[in-house]
């Protein structure tokens, strides 16, 4: 290595350790200015949500003339002691609270909140969960009529049934009954019960519908967000989005909230890297908010090295409705399929079948390179499901791929050692045709075909691959499957390999992006550069390798696992095509007398 590698090297070493705690230094987050709803229940349609429905007549509970409907009060009670209620099943572990009459914490039972190397992994009890931290539980309610929505009786009525019911003043009653089911599912009835005698107007209002926050102490913020499905698009808007930072890095000017308008919802889902919470109502609720808001504090994610111990914003999604007006007796209805569990295709993909909903767009493998995340996923599951381990299953699908594409390749180096050898034709060419393109264009393209060479053949294999590569990066940094897969001295296929940290600076040391980088630097070494390649292009092709440690240095081991064993595999081709005869070597053709010398003889 010269000495400008070095330099460049250790640039990027530098860079790489003292990126994050630059930006952090320079950029701080922006001190949070919105409103908590559990201050303030009437923040959400005080903001313009959702326009309120007019009721004929009706102003309030006590300014009406007789025969017009009630308008419930607004309640302002105190939050008082809080009572939860805790139901469990195999899977998962449910907490209701009196504090919103909704489900405030799910613990998966099969999934702990950090995967823990070494001695530490026998002590680790914690289990991953949804709607931690959340300000509001699941199916709040939340509309300025109803005041702090605290105060709820709760009751068990069966194994796997808990019911919540509270009188507002003015005659309303609220039950909401949830049942637990198979499948992480979560089936719930929400009732609004008019127990007067004369009509009561139910203005607009709102259901929370979970808050995306970290499942454990080590996930990756940035794969934290909000999902809505309308039963045509699906629309994703991460972290990023909300946090709003320049060029992704600059100052940030955070977005309080994301809204659909009067688009309905088929389902709403707050997740994390790799669980979700989903809510799909029955009846297409009228529309989506989703606000930034401040978590409640921490007291077990302050781990050593923990992304999430840094995390003080979730997003909290809101079902709006519109009212409506309550006959004497009568009631309201909704109903919901709540999902909190792990991003996993096959349940997804079967519940979404059940329910027609699509549920499994919330893997996020839809569109050109999602096709082959998802086709990947299922192979890599399959051979799992045939003794493999998830990191040989890894392995497998990269000698699979690269036997299949053996052959393009493998004629790509042939044609690329050609090129090489006609390289003197070519600056012949060059030279003589160097004033007139248009010719020199059409003598190349005569001598690649005489020599059966193709100009395209050292990139076209590269492109081809591409989405394979793509699609390996977004169905690794979700899949589930590798959440606490182990591969030689890997504990956790969907993180980085760190074996430990450099003290003082805390930055990690990846032996498998190192590897990756070591055998890409061979690979370039043993690549045949085109000699028609700009000089330009070639220095970046030799630089590619560090500027891939770079920006892979901290992805999931799974990735860079694949990367390395593809690199090996192409460094052992050229190996093999480098014994082929090289290709004979042109002879020069006998120019032909002129008409001229020929009359003469």
């Amino acid at each position: 290595m010269d000495r400008k590698a070095i330099i460049v090297l250790v640039v990027s070493f530098i860079l790489l350790v003292l990126w994050f705690p630059l930006v952090n230094k320079l950029y701080p987050p922006a001190p949070y200015t919105g409103t908590n709803l559990v201050d303030t229940a009437s923040a959400t349609n005080s903001q313009g949500v959702v326009p309120a429905v007019p009721v004929p007549g009706a102003t309030n509970l006590n300014d009406r003339t007789p025969g017009q409907p009630v308008l419930p009060a607004t309640v302002e009670e105190p939050a008082g002691p809080e009572q939860t209620l805790v139901l469990e099943n195999e899977q998962a572990r449910y907490t209701f609270t009196s504090h919103g009459g909704g489900l405030k914490l799910v613990e998966l039972k099969k999934y702990p909140a950090a995967i823990v190397c070494g001695d530490g992994a026998a002590t680790n009890t914690a289990l991953a969960t949804l709607n931690a931290r959340a300000r509001q539980p699941v199916l709040a309610l939340s509309a300025s009529w109803a005041g702090r929505d605290h105060g709820y009786a709760l009751a068990q009525t069966s194994p796997a049934s808990v019911r919540a019911t509270k009188s507002l003043p003015g005659g309303l009653v609220v039950v909401k009954e949830f049942t637990l089911g198979a499948d992480y599912q979560v089936a719930v009835r929400v009732t609004f019960s008019n127990t007067t005698a004369q009509p009561l107007a139910v203005l607009n209002y709102d259901l929370i519908a979970g808050t995306a926050s970290p499942a454990g102490p080590k996930d990756d913020p940035t794969l934290m967000g909000v999902f809505v499905y309308d039963g045509v698009k699906k629309l994703n808007q991460p972290a990023t989005w909300f946090d709003n930072r320049t060029m992704g890095c600059g100052p940030a000017n955070p977005r309080e909230k994301f809204e659909t308008g009067e688009r309905k919802v088929i389902w709403a889902a707050a997740h994390n890297q790799f669980f979700a919470l989903a809510v799909a109502p029955r009846e297409p609720a009228g529309g989506l908010v989703s606000w930034r808001r401040e978590l409640l504090p921490h007291s077990t994610d302050d781990a050593a090295h923990s992304p999430a111990a840094a995390v003080t914003h979730g997003f909290e999604n809101h079902l709006t409705y519109r009212g409506a007006v309550l006959d004497a007796g009568g009631t309201l209805t909704r109903e919901f399929d709540l999902y909190a569990g792990p991003k996993e295709l096959q349940t997804l993909t079967k519940l979404g079948a059940q329910q027609k909903n699509n549920l499994d767009y919330i893997m996020d493998l839809e569109g050109f390179f999602g096709f082959f995340s998802k086709l990947l996923l299922l192979a890599m599951n399959a051979l799992h499901d045939w003794g493999f381990s998830y990191g040989w299953a890894i392995v497998a699908i990269t000698v699979i791929i690269k036997l299949a594409f053996w052959p393009l390749t493998n004629a790509s180096t042939k044609s690329m050692k050609r090129m090489a050898a006609v390289q003197p034709q070519m600056k012949e060419l060059q030279e003589k045709y160097k004033d007139n393109p248009q010719k020199l264009n059409q003598k190349m393209m005569e001598l690649w075909k005489e020599h059966k060479i193709n100009p395209l053949g050292g990139c076209l294999p590269m492109l081809i691959q591409m989405p394979v590569f793509f699609g390996f990066f977004f169905m690794i940094r979700t899949a589930i499957e590798l959440r606490g897969a182990e591969f030689l001295w890997i504990c956790d296929l969907s993180t980085a390999d760190s074996v430990f940290f450099i003290p003082g600076v805390n930055f990690p040391v990846n032996p498998m992006a190192i590897l990756m980088a070591v055998t890409m630097v061979v690979q370039m070494r043993l690549t045949p550069m085109s000699p028609t390649m700009d000089p330009v292009q070639q220095k970046m092709m030799k630089w590619m390798p560090l500027i891939f440690v770079v920006f892979l240095y901290n992805f999931s081991s799974g990735l860079t696992l694949y990367w390395t064993v593809q690199n090996i595999l192409s460094i052992v081709q050229t190996k093999l095509t480098k014994t082929d005869p090289p290709p004979a070597a042109p002879t020069a053709k006998p120019a032909a007398p002129s008409p001229k010398k020929a009359g003469r003889k």
